[in-house]
């Protein structure tokens, strides 16, 4: 297990570094904002550098095929009249779920299950990537911002590309090199309130290879369907409990052997810089002494 500060090293530090996992909706960016509002905390999001780093062009790309698919646009971007770029933003996410997409009949927004698997492959070598980058953005903060503080506002599917028993993970071995790692634990109520969110407005995930397959052939099997006729909303519904369920085991492990535990509720009551530094003392206490 990794060895974690003391509370009281964490207290006394002149720059504190952390990593905030967990599923989406339960306060990492919530928190990350307080601390940027701060003033002296740089907030790296993943999912934006995965958006205007290592997809925008095809993010991009994406918008200008469909573009191309209505003549007056056509005729516009062929003569350069136009240009399509892509607008990501820490609280505009969407050009990258967009491209993500959902499986299924395109006549109603689906990918082809084979496009949506190297989609999926892409963004999966995207995230790792922006995660690695982690440790350069923490340097680039201090050298040329001056910023003594770092947070990384990570995405859901962290936990979907490293193995949480194999305590050589390369990616988890990166990150808690440089990061204290905070896993914000949601309840069954949480939990709930999630699955009725996405119900309402269900919005494309990333899964694990293995996941997706075995998600894939039980719902088509279930629902008695061809790939080309699913319901690309339907099987993201379907599949989403699933997912909550399949990550909560990875995220635990993930705390246990790299970082500690931090309850959503209390997340949720941070509302500055000294709550948070309070909270994770706190938690540094209490967890420190039971590993122990």
């Amino acid at each position: 297990m990794t060895a974690l500060p003391t509370a009281q090293d964490w207290l006394a530090a002149e720059g504190r570094q952390v990593l905030l996992f967990g599923m989406s909706g339960l306060g990492k960016t919530h928190v990350s904002r307080v601390l940027r509002a701060s003033g002296e905390w740089f907030h790296y999001s993943v999912d934006y550098r995965i958006g205007t780093r290592y997809l925008g062009e095809l993010i991009a790309d994406n918008a200008k095929r469909e573009a191309m698919k209505v003549p007056f646009l056509r005729e516009l971007l062929m003569s350069d009249s136009i240009y399509i770029g892509t607008n990501v933003a820490f609280d505009n996410l969407a050009p990258v779920s967009t491209w993500l997409g959902k499986p299924g009949d395109p006549a109603r927004g689906g990918l082809p299950i084979d496009e949506y698997r190297r989609r999926q492959e892409t963004f999966r070598k995207a995230e790792i990537a922006a995660l690695m980058d982690t440790a350069h953005f923490i340097e680039r903060a201090r050298a040329i911002y001056g910023y003594a503080h770092f947070v990384c506002d990570t995405g859901g599917s962290i936990c979907e590309w490293v193995d949480p028993d194999d305590p050589d993970d390369p990616l988890m071995t990166e990150l808690s090199a440089h990061t204290l790692m905070i896993w914000i634990e949601g309840s069954e109520a949480h939990t709930e309130e999630l699955v009725r969110r996405f119900d309402r407005a269900p919005k494309p995930m990333a899964y694990q290879p293995q996941f997706l397959s075995a998600a894939w052939e039980e719902y088509l099997h279930l629902r008695g369907i061809a790939p080309e006729r699913v319901d690309p909303d339907d099987f993201i519904r379907w599949t989403y409990a699933r997912a909550l369920a399949h990550r909560q085991p990875r995220y635990r492990a993930m705390a246990e052997r790299w970082g500690i535990t931090i309850c959503a509720s209390e997340m949720a009551g941070v509302a500055s810089e000294a709550d948070f530094v309070a909270l994770v003392a706190r938690a540094l206490d209490g967890q420190g002494r039971m590993r122990g």
